[in-house]
């Protein structure tokens, strides 16, 4: 054979030998890269969008995402609630509501709390994926926490929140944020989301249309600061809000979604819009003309998901009219498809620990005695005269009030459901001892006078030993606009006052009674107390206690456990002390501002024992100063104790908060127990901000207060335990860096 010939043989049969290689390899990879877990998660991501037509990818960006069954892609509905429990998805454990949370100022339970719900999620989610259920609030992707600062008891969600306190509510919401989404390197155990983004507070009337005018100092030292620490935390959505923010609309502020969250603070998560927000672009704000401009404003602004009327399609309109390009939508479109890579929606189950979590832990023993621990921990003791704890060998109990057998003042809004939710009137009949009488009558309507004039409830309470009166609020009453049946201004609480009807019932059973009155209130939202405290031997505050609220209350009412709730929102004495509802400047609201005093102040709450502090020491330690202080239970009696740490500012009260909690620590000490406290305090907690939001370090000494409460004379007036003092210098401060 001639070299030529055996050159051009060989030749061949390299070729073929590629080619049996090529094909071979190809029949190996017959799983698409984006879903071989072995890939790039930017390859994969790739890849899928790759595959999809415009119409499948501006589908994938609304909150109902259809089926691509050529794909193997099943229906997906981003759409799911957990705001304190897995939520409107069938059997699932009902925590205290997130207002109820905050009062608790304990941050490990935030996490523990949230944990369990995304626990329960997770069994939730594959039980329906198993059933070939994909109904929206069965998915993984939670739109919580509600991180707006609750500036105005007004508001009817701000139930919601975890209180007034930035500081407050960024610890609470990313301790909440890090139990939902795990710990995992590869996945999460579910999505959650920061809401409502951003200066989002009421009112629920004018939400669709509203303006909420802030200066740059406020929303930095107010509204944002919560926001940054969960996108800090690695947060994997935020929601932007329904309003316009200084004139801008927040799902589609070049400032809030471009300047600040993307540019400054680096977020990486995808933006959702709340539901129908892009609707109110058009039809509220008055920015854009149709629903193609106003999908398109959204999307090129930075919402990469649109919940609620499918406005996200008409991009393709768009896209034809020149308003966006395909390459817009395909980024917007890598940036939402990345959280559910990450949740393992393209992995096989046995690659992802969370799939192995099981149905049992759904409303388990375990979760319904952390319900209950968080419960016991909410509940704030505003008054009492020595009457409380009762003994459970009482001879007679009365108990009576509308909330007193009600289900609906166990669960606020955004709850979920199961078939034992103990109210407070069975909690109550449940600790009594065997032979003590318990009677209970309703007594009165919550929320309008009795059709029947005759009253015999006030008479029979009387003969008791000692009467409960459970009263109040319940979601029925304040909520979301369209939520709040019974509420007459969408949700809001324009009034303050509690129902008249129940202050009269209060005072019938008042008059000419010696025999003490307990007044148990549940609610949401600061109420006027002032005719309530003086009518009442001791007041309970239970917000919405969840699941475990009746057994809660027992447990507090009969000395099981010491109260330790601590207020997260300032009570005012009336509307008066505010400034108009629509007005979102800072001036004179919350404890950080308000120069008159309350009713009840933030971080108040009484105990059965008492608490003092001594021997209080600084020292600078390399970047941060260090705070000593003795805690000491004074009582015999095991309790619960919140230490809060408050600095003011050389120039409180002159455009500058007043005061502002810059740590806070839940102890247990049993009776006549001492504990040595330590705090770490970095130069960032004695900045201050300045009229263009920038931060900046005043000259002259700060004054730090550790004790039990604001330290302000209606703290002391109301018993709480007196806080001490100390300068820090600002020659000392300097020395930080």
């Amino acid at each position: 054979m001639k070299n030529g010939q055996h050159n051009f043989i060989f030749g061949i049969g390299v070729i073929f030998a590629l080619t049996f290689s090529t094909v071979n390899c190809a029949a190996q990879k017959s799983t698409p890269n984006f879903r071989d877990a072995k890939v790039s998660m930017e390859e994969r991501i790739n890849d899928l969008i790759s595959k999809l037509t415009l119409e499948e990818k501006a589908g994938q960006m609304a909150h109902s995402s259809p089926a691509i069954e050529r794909l193997g892609i099943p229906v997906y509905n981003w759409w799911n609630e957990a705001l304190h429990g897995v939520a409107r998805s069938g059997n699932a454990t009902v925590f205290p509501q997130a207002i109820g949370l905050a009062a608790t100022f304990d941050e490990d339970l935030a996490f523990r709390t949230a944990n369990a719900i995304s626990d329960e999620a997770r069994a939730i989610y594959h039980a329906a994926i198993k059933n070939k259920h994909h109904l929206r609030y069965g998915g993984l992707t939670f739109w919580t926490p509600n991180i707006n600062i609750f500036r105005d008891p007004r508001w009817g969600r701000g139930q919601e929140t975890y209180g007034e306190d930035p500081y407050l509510t960024g610890t609470m919401g990313l301790n909440f944020v890090n139990g939902l989404q795990g710990n995992d390197p590869n996945y999460l155990k579910v999505a959650a989301c920061a809401k409502h983004y951003a200066v989002h507070s009421g009112p629920e009337r004018l939400r669709h249309e509203f303006n909420a005018v802030a200066s740059d100092k406020d929303m930095f030292e107010t509204y944002l600061p919560a926001f940054k620490m969960l996108v800090d935390g690695k947060v994997e959505s935020v929601m932007c809000a329904y309003n316009r923010t200084n004139s801008q609309p927040c799902c589609g502020s070049t400032s809030l979604l471009g300047d600040v969250l993307r540019n400054k603070w680096g977020f990486k998560g995808h933006v959702v819009s709340d539901c129908w927000a892009l609707k109110d672009i058009h039809e509220g704000h008055k920015v854009t003309k149709s629903v193609v401009e106003s999908a398109a404003y959204a999307l090129k602004n930075g919402v990469n998901l649109n919940c609620g009327d499918e406005y996200y399609p008409y991009l393709i309109e768009a896209v034809k009219q020149g308003l966006v390009t395909e390459k817009e939508i395909d980024q917007s479109l890598a940036v939402l498809l990345r959280t559910r890579f990450r949740l393992g929606m393209f992995d096989e189950q046995d690659k992802n620990p969370y799939a192995k979590i099981p149905e049992s832990v759904i409303n388990s023993p375990q979760h319904r005695k952390l319900a209950l621990e968080s419960a016991q921990k909410s509940i704030v003791l505003l008054k009492n005269n020595g009457v409380l704890p009762l003994k459970n060998t009482i001879p007679y109990l009365f108990v009576t009030g509308p909330n007193a057998a009600n289900v609906d003042a166990l669960i606020g809004n955004y709850y979920g459901v199961n078939q034992q939710m103990v109210t407070i009137l069975e909690g109550i009949s449940g600790r009594l001892a065997n032979g003590s009488l318990v009677q209970y009558k309703p007594g009165f309507l919550l929320d309008r006078e009795n059709t029947n004039p005759i009253d015999w409830t006030s008479g029979d309470a009387k003969e008791a030993d000692a009467m409960v009166v459970v009263m109040g609020l319940t979601g029925n009453l304040e909520g979301e606009e369209g939520e709040a049946i019974s509420s007459p201004d969408f949700g809001d609480r324009l009034s303050y006052e509690l129902p008249r009807n129940q202050i009269e019932f209060l005072k019938k059973l008042r008059k000419d009674n010696k025999k003490p009155v307990i007044v148990v209130i549940t609610a949401g939202s600061p109420v006027n107390m002032a005719e309530i405290s003086e009518l009442a031997d001791a007041v309970l505050f239970a917000w919405y206690p969840g699941e475990e609220g009746g057994n809660a209350v027992a447990d507090i009412i009969f000395g099981n456990v010491s109260p330790s709730g601590r207020l997260p929102i300032t009570f005012p004495k009336s509307l008066e002390q505010l400034p108009p509802y629509a007005d979102y400047s800072m001036k004179d609201r919350t404890y950080r501002y308000m120069e008159q005093e309350p009713f009840y102040p933030f971080g108040f709450g009484l105990s059965y024992t008492s608490f003092t502090y001594s021997n209080i020491a600084v020292k600078q330690a390399g970047n941060v100063i260090k705070v000593s202080v003795n805690v000491s239970n004074s009582g015999n009696i095991d309790a619960d104790e919140v230490i809060q740490l408050y600095l003011s500012s050389p120039m409180a009260g002159k455009g500058h908060p007043l005061y502002n909690l810059s740590s806070y620590k839940r102890i247990s000490l049993k009776g006549e127990e001492t504990r040595i406290m330590e705090f770490e305090l970095p130069k960032s907690k004695f900045m201050l901000v300045a009229a263009d939001g920038t931060n900046f370090l005043p000259k002259g000494d700060f004054k730090m207060y550790v004790g039990g409460a604001l330290p302000t004379m209606r703290s002391l007036e109301l018993g709480s335990n007196a806080p001490i003092s100390l300068e820090i210098s600002e020659k000392l401060l300097n020395k930080l860096k």
